[in-house]
């Protein structure tokens, strides 16, 4: 059957919240009330099968694709990838975004409101991992009447999201899509992410994560940012888009100022993010992701992909030096050891870690080619 490319139109935010102690974290600790912003696309078919989940990375949200509050504004984040004829086909799937447990774009998180205290939950907010965001967003899966996903679809801090929902729920994922993603950060991203924490704690306007009503720690959280984004980006994409050009009509100076265009850039991306962003979600979220470990199950990561029976589709991509080919290859050779439904491909991107967001017509022919192929389940 083949569709015409029409864009999805405006698409409004839902929220739900679930009622206190639905979600018992991986600490022990159970959860008070909790509020999950989401966005659907496409229309749930009669039998419920064809839903499919997208987990966004570290600093996304709900808001996948089309606009918000008229055409034209506000594109959602895969725009490119989720739509009528479009690689998550919105003409054949039903499509759910929601924005993740701890973040600050509608969902539960250190910015919301305590309702023991009725302040900011700030730093008392509970430690969180990525099985946590995990069965979080199995409650809204479950509120929607859905028993099992279609597919479940994700890169980076998304794609180990991908990887929880398969390993921890198998009877729930038909078919797994992790893109730029790893079973477990190098001790490269640990560091990465414990600079960008301690940028955040080192500005003075932190105060323990206490700042909510006073003066925002903005250098402390721009940094952090700019940190990770020169992790997004590669060697090649920067050389091409600023290589050592000068700002515009710019000398040398012989002084301190930023000079180079590549710092204004910087500058710019780390007082943007400030803009939308949560510096405790920062803190929240990168410790997620150094807690996630696949190798950490009872036979390590082949003991953990023994549990999945869906099928999998990895997407690696050569220019990506924050979460490198070898990495998804450490996820590949065991499921094609233990025998498991595995495809897999690098894409060669000057991009870097960003690729996954930008490669759309490339990805989006194996993304659909993959979702049309058959899959029967492992029987257990």
């Amino acid at each position: 059957m083949s569709h015409a490319f029409h864009d999805l139109s405006v698409v409004q935010p839902q929220w739900v919240t679930f009622a206190q102690s639905s979600l018992l974290l991986e600490s022990g600790k159970t959860f008070g009330t909790l509020t999950v912003q989401y966005e659907t696309y496409g229309t749930l078919n009669e039998d419920r099968s064809n839903a499919i989940l997208l987990v966004h990375a570290f600093s996304g949200d709900a808001h996948a694709a089309g606009y918000h509050d008229k055409p034209g504004n506000n594109p959602g984040w895969w725009f490119e990838m989720v739509g009528p004829g479009k690689a998550f086909d919105t003409n054949q799937f039903f499509i759910i975004s929601s924005n993740c447990l701890g973040g600050c774009m509608g969902t539960t998180g250190p910015s919301s409101k305590n309702s023991e205290t009725d302040k900011p939950f700030g730093m008392e907010f509970p430690v969180i991992t990525i099985k946590d965001l995990v069965n979080t967003q199995r409650l809204l899966v479950e509120y929607l009447g859905i028993s099992k996903l279609f597919a479940v679809a994700g890169g980076s801090m998304g794609g180990m999201q991908v990887l929880d929902w398969a390993v921890s729920h198998p009877h729930m994922v038909h078919k797994a899509i992790v893109l730029a993603s790893t079973g477990r950060l190098s001790a490269q991203g640990l560091a990465f992410n414990a600079v960008g924490r301690n940028a955040i704690y080192s500005d003075p306007h932190w105060k323990n994560g206490d700042y909510y009503g006073g003066v925002y720690p903005r250098n402390g959280l721009s940094i952090a940012r700019m940190i990770g984004h020169i992790t997004y980006l590669s060697d090649e994409s920067m050389a091409l888009k600023f290589g050592r050009k000068l700002q515009e009509r710019e000398a040398y100076g012989y002084d301190f100022d930023d000079r180079f265009q590549v710092e204004s850039y910087l500058n710019y991306q780390g007082d943007k993010f400030v803009e939308r962003f949560d510096a405790n979600s920062y803190i929240y979220l990168s410790k997620a992701m150094d807690y996630f470990d696949l190798a950490s199950y009872p036979g390590g990561i082949e003991g953990a992909l023994g549990r999945t029976t869906c099928a999998f589709l990895l997407l690696s991509y050569s220019s990506d030096w924050l979460f490198p080919t070898y990495q998804s290859k450490e996820l590949v050779y065991p499921m094609m050891k233990i025998g498991k439904n595995v495809s897999f491909a690098e894409l060669s991107s000057p991009y870097g870690h960003d690729s996954f967001l930008l490669e759309h017509q490339r990805q989006g022919i194996l993304i659909s080619s993959f979702l049309q192929a058959p899959h029967r389940e492992d029987q257990e």
